[in-house]
């Protein structure tokens, strides 16, 4: 990633229109609900495929829906001017979207390897037939999930905060002080961000912490934050040339890994890329960045994505599509 430049970064004062208003707003799409073999997933597409061009698909972290994770990557200029070219479809984890009603008693929330499952009903319906995936913290895991399962639908990968260990090895720290059960909220906020964040970017802090306590419907959100707690090792391995390529257990589509230099997950983003194909993945480890890169940092984000677009062939020009 040599190549990166330096760009302009938004501050993150777009996400708040007043002082008690969060604005993670949506643009020209259409919503749908899919029914999957593990339930019913809500989906947000931009756009239209194109082509046999992939789709731009992303998977929110606990504690955040699509919105709050990915508008203000997505709705920054330099990103539209990527996904012009490209259809974009947004999910949401069961029962994390805006407005989810809260489910039933006694409802057995799917695992992360079920929620990985339901992806390709998604595919079918809206008529995918590729993605690039974007995920972040458990969206992450499950679209590496998917793509261990279904490498013949995934072209490429960005895995921003991802932990492909098991619950407990990586984050032992804050399920140990608080416990998931404690106060869900400061859990989920220091999973996302760094002492440092917490209490120097109070702005930041704010949106996050009201979105999370009030925007989400809190009993569905601890039913997800429990299947992302009681997640198992990826078990993904690097491959060793001439002994292991064909048979060993790891992603096999172009990925770029993702982290903030002060983010809470960085070590666990560094021993997922020690396990992959050094060809084929590039980690990107953000100067002054802390949990949330896609909303403090979009324009770099964006700048990254491209020159990922681009390495995969789809790109030929700053504008230009092949």
């Amino acid at each position: 990633m040599e190549e990166l430049q330096d760009v302009q970064l938004t501050e993150i004062k777009p996400l708040l229109t007043n002082k008690n208003t969060r604005n993670f707003q949506d643009f020209d799409c259409q919503e749908h609900d899919i029914e999957t073999p593990h339930g019913v997933l809500h989906v947000t597409m931009r756009g239209v495929p194109k082509g046999n061009r992939p789709v731009i698909l992303t998977y929110h972290d606990i504690g955040l829906n699509h919105k709050s994770c990915f508008n203000t990557l997505f709705n920054y200029e330099d990103m539209q001017e990527i996904t012009q070219h490209f259809a974009v479809v947004h999910v949401d984890a069961p029962g994390q979207q805006e407005g989810a009603p809260p489910f039933p008693s006694g409802y057995r929330y799917p695992t992360m390897e079920e929620m990985a499952e339901m992806l390709p009903s998604v595919m079918t319906q809206l008529k995918v037939h590729s993605v690039i995936g974007i995920g972040v913290g458990a969206g992450a895991y499950i679209l590496s999930l998917f793509a261990l399962n279904n490498p013949t639908l995934v072209e490429g990968l960005v895995l921003i905060n991802v932990d492909p260990c098991a619950e407990g090895w990586i984050d032992w720290a804050a399920s140990k002080l608080s416990g998931w059960t404690s106060n869900l909220v400061d859990v989920i906020m220091a999973h996302h961000f760094s002492t440092d964040e917490l209490t120097d970017n109070q702005e930041l802090i704010q949106t996050y912490r009201l979105h999370i306590a009030q925007d989400i419907n809190q009993d569905n959100l601890a039913l997800f934050c429990g299947s992302y707690q009681y997640r198992r090792d990826l078990e993904i391995e690097r491959p060793i040339v001439g002994l292991n390529e064909a048979t060993v257990n790891t992603l096999t589509c172009p990925a770029l890994l993702v982290v903030g230099d002060t983010s809470p997950a960085v070590e666990a983003v560094v021993e997922c890329n020690s396990r992959l194909n050094p060809t084929k993945t590039t980690l990107l480890k953000m100067a002054d960045c802390g949990g949330l890169p896609q909303v403090v940092q979009p324009g770099k984000l964006a700048e990254a994505f491209k020159y990922f677009v681009q390495g995969m062939g789809y790109m030929c020009g700053p504008h230009k599509l092949q």
